[in-house]
């Protein structure tokens, strides 16, 4: 009489905190081994299926069509605590041998810079630099949904880059935009979009998500009237939404603030590497004239051909195993990775603060603006030069981190500071906020403010100057 043998194929494990009920596993066993469940998960709240393993011949079909990857496993040779550990979530970070890598490893496949040919100025609008700043800087694929008053620029984009090879995406919304900036960035190639203040709000969740991966990404947001859609005429009231909201979390980025076309090409060029130095998002912040005046432009001398970091998905051997996510399901792992991130915005705070002064060695009276309202305080200040008012001019350029050093050396005879912003104070507030932690005390400080599309005008920060004298009479 021939022996009888047992079938030695493992048979599937359920954890009933991981099934959803969705009945595919019913579908697939051909023996009839599981049916659709009758008692509710008190933990879930969901109906997990109930499974007979009398008569199971261990096929493995059940645990092919799951689509939970914790809901039917292979059972293990050992019940108990072994079961646990097997079914616990664990961190993305930890399952394959996947890694994660440091911010300051090897940067794998180094960028190259290539030489320009001379060529004669070019008068481009601010959208327009921006987009030719980015070519430079080697950004191949841009992905955006058109808002009023930085469309130019997509569209732009929209022209060039299927002739270099790129691609320019227009994104069903500005959410699945930031998301495909998300995908390019995660890949480490270079990416951007355009957008303006409504648009940017839609953006902020993807930008939090690409702060906690740590994925570059460049936002040129050319500020427009609101709250809420306002209007397309130009405003800085972005400013507190690019230094302290950039989505949920323990999210910043660089805040850069150009004043000019030429400053746009240059600072969007530049935006580029830094983003990738410290991988992490980097905003051009542009209001709506600024995006649509023009101006004298000169190209650089070279242009740059992005390499291939070693922290990037890319999908072949030497990638394989990058890990890009910002998930870290335990609390201590959690806070450690907050705190590297404080670390390199410590670091960014001391190495990329940026200004530009203007007679500001024997100020008297300092004006601060930046953007469009910039130019005209410039004319205000050496207007009251003329009438011989020590008048200076600090205008941020690193909105964040803002120039807290230059800021420091520059007050130091001053009597009055007079803010010039079209925004209820927003930029004050970073310059107060910046004084408050370095324990300054600063001079009063005067506003002239604008709201709602309407800039600051040369001859009322004139006359708010000249108020300074007559107060010292």
């Amino acid at each position: 009489m021939p022996s009888v043998t047992t079938n030695s194929r493992p048979k599937p494990f359920l954890d009933p905190a991981y099934c959803k009920g969705c009945l595919r596993c019913v579908e697939a066993c051909p023996k009839g081994c599981i049916s659709p469940g009758t008692r509710i998960n008190p933990a879930t709240g969901l109906v997990p299926v109930e499974i007979n393993l009398e008569i199971c011949n261990g096929c493995g079909l059940c645990i092919s069509a799951c689509p939970e990857p914790f809901g039917l496993r292979t059972s293990p040779a050992t019940p108990g605590a072994e079961l646990e550990r097997e079914f616990q979530i664990k961190d993305p970070s930890k399952l394959f041998g996947r890694k994660v890598v440091d911010l300051h490893e090897s940067p794998g496949l180094p960028d190259e810079e290539i030489e320009l040919p001379a060529c004669e100025p070019l008068v481009l609008k601010g959208t327009y630099a921006a987009a030719i700043g980015a070519l430079l800087a080697g950004c191949r694929h841009v992905f955006g949904y058109p808002i009023t008053p930085s469309t130019e620029g997509a569209e732009l984009m929209a022209k060039i880059l299927p002739h270099l090879d790129g691609a320019f995406v227009q994104a069903v919304s500005e959410v699945a935009a930031v998301n495909m900036m998300y995908g390019a960035g995660g890949a480490g190639v270079p990416s951007m979009t355009f957008t303006s203040s409504p648009g940017f709000s839609l953006m902020l969740e993807g930008i939090s998500y690409m702060i906690g991966a740590e994925i570059p990404g460049v936002f040129v947001n050319i500020m427009r009237g609101g709250p809420g859609l306002g209007n397309i005429g130009p405003e800085q009231a972005d400013i507190k939404l690019a230094c302290r909201g950039l989505g949920h979390g323990n999210t910043h980025a660089l805040v850069l603030a150009p004043s000019t076309p030429q400053e746009m090409l240059d600072l969007t060029m530049e935006a580029f590497a830094l983003s990738f130095r410290y991988r992490n998002p980097v905003v051009i912040l542009g209001d709506g004239y600024l995006g649509q005046m023009t101006g004298q432009v000169k190209l650089p001398t070279h242009l740059r051909k992005p390499g291939r970091p070693a922290w990037a998905v890319w999908g072949d051997r030497s990638h394989r195993q990058n890990l890009i996510c910002s998930i870290h399901l335990a609390e201590p792992d959690l806070e450690e990775h907050n705190r590297r991130l404080n670390a390199k915005y410590a670091e960014i705070a001391s190495r990329e603060q940026r200004s530009d002064l203007y007679r500001c060695e024997d100020a008297e009276v300092l004006v601060i603006a930046c953007n469009t309202p910039a130019r005209m305080a410039k004319g205000a200040v050496e207007a009251a030069r003329r009438q011989g008012i020590k008048a200076g001019l600090l205008r941020p350029i690193s909105l964040w981190p803002f120039p807290g050093d230059a800021l420091a050396e520059a007050i130091r005879h001053v009597r009055q500071i007079i803010m010039v912003e079209a925004s209820p104070g927003q930029l004050e507030n970073e310059l107060r906020l910046t004084l408050s932690h370095a324990g300054i005390v600063p001079p009063p400080i005067a506003a002239v403010r604008h709201f709602g599309g309407v800039l600051p005008q040369e001859s009322e920060i004139l006359a708010k100057i000249s108020e300074f004298r007559e107060a010292l009479a």
